[in-house]
């Protein structure tokens, strides 16, 4: 996720891959309420020194995400859409403001707890699909689980698991060179499945794919979203945030538009 300007999270109001080693770092327990939003922001800022110059990307952001969601994300470069997804992905910590995941405040956990609930509670997919190129399809879908010090067997039971959901099952010992961009980005989002986070953070992931490709690949996030899946998407594209339910639209670090789309685009019906 690069880094642009951004702003927090309350529903409807709008005024940055890191390490994903687990180092035996005991987190805060995540316990998931019910009435609770899955992401709640709160003033959420982030400012930048260049020199003498504090440079504010982000800049006091209040909103909610519920479980479920599936959130578009919009805006120019340098909108900050960017700056508020690496928030999100704990991947970079605010300057100032809360942000709270299932009810517990992450804002100020250290280096290896942010990096523990990358890793355990959140799952990523990036444009470029940054994937081992010596490894198979499914050594890359169990690194977050070799992170985890998941054993050898479970590792191969969950990673071919979640080869087979997206579609790759007899792809499995395949090198990225040896993939389409699409399933290349399958693998991508089968290893961003693989530890059954309730969040997918997903930075530009049709950027790289063609048309088609690029329906097969939404058709695939939906039926994740689905089955109950919170889906937060970063796009420069109205087509693919047509797809979303809710739509967040970026400018110089604010959420200027926060709507709902009462009728998504179905991918699957598109093919």
């Amino acid at each position: 996720m690069k880094g642009d300007a951004a702003a927090p999270l309350v529903k409807g109001e709008g005024t940055a891959p890191a390490a994903l080693k687990d180092e035996g770092v005991t987190p805060p327990p995540f316990t998931r309420h019910p009435a609770q939003s899955l992401i709640q922001v709160s003033d959420l800022a982030r400012h930048y020194q260049i020199g003498e110059v504090s440079v504010p990307a982000l800049q006091g952001v209040s909103l909610s995400i519920e479980q479920g969601e599936f959130v578009a994300v919009m805006g120019p470069s340098g909108s900050g859409k960017s700056t508020f997804m690496n928030l999100l992905g704990c991947l970079d910590v605010p300057s100032s403001g809360r942000y709270r995941l299932a009810g517990e405040d992450v804002t100020g956990l250290d280096p290896d707890q942010l990096a523990h609930i990358r890793n355990r509670r959140m799952g990523f997919v990036f444009q470029n699909f940054n994937l081992l190129s010596r490894a198979s399809a499914q050594e890359n879908v169990e690194l977050p689980l070799l992170y985890a010090n998941v054993p050898a067997a479970e590792r191969h039971r969950r990673a071919r698991e979640k080869l087979a959901k997206v579609g790759l099952a007899e792809r499995a010992q395949h090198r990225p060179m040896q993939l389409s961009g699409g399933q290349q980005q399958r693998v991508a989002i089968a290893r961003a499945l693989v530890n059954e986070p309730p969040l997918i953070l997903a930075d530009e992931p049709t950027g790289a794919l063609d048309t088609h490709t690029s329906l097969e690949l939404m058709a695939l996030l939906q039926a994740l979203n689905d089955s109950g899946i919170t889906l937060v998407l970063v796009t420069h594209e109205a087509d693919i945030a047509a797809f979303a339910k809710r739509v967040l639209l970026f400018r110089d670090g604010r959420v200027v538009e926060d709507r709902l789309n009462e009728t998504p685009q179905r991918a699957a019906e598109m093919l």
